[in-house]
């Protein structure tokens, strides 16, 4: 079985683009969609901490998905679901470098 052949799920990748203001003047970051019909996993995340700025949180999800372009900065929407990318870990398989990506990720609330 190939890994492609696993990917049950398709993804939005959205790329962070900048801060803007809302109608009340505070930050906003805005964000773009950068890749559609990803190919795609969501599974559990094992309850794993990953540090934030100054603040811990827990991963709601993790996300294996093909050696895309795809940063801390970004979100990914699978099912209708934002989610922020807390880590994003390049997987080797074989001979291989850059075989998958996995990325742990947290609800946008």
């Amino acid at each position: 079985m190939a890994f492609t052949d696993l990917l049950i799920s398709t993804c939005t990748v959205r790329q962070y683009s900048s801060i803007s203001a809302d109608a009340y003047g505070q930050p906003v970051k805005t964000y773009h969609d950068h890749l559609t019909g990803q190919l795609c996993r969501l599974s559990g995340a094992q309850a794993r901490e990953f540090k934030v700025g100054a603040e811990v949180v827990i991963a709601d999800a993790k996300l294996f998905i093909g050696a895309v372009d795809i940063s801390e900065r970004d979100q990914v929407i699978v099912d209708g679901v934002t989610y922020e990318v807390l880590s994003v870990i390049p997987i080797k398989a074989g001979t291989i470098e850059n075989h998958h990506k996995e990325c742990y990720l947290r609800i946008v609330r």
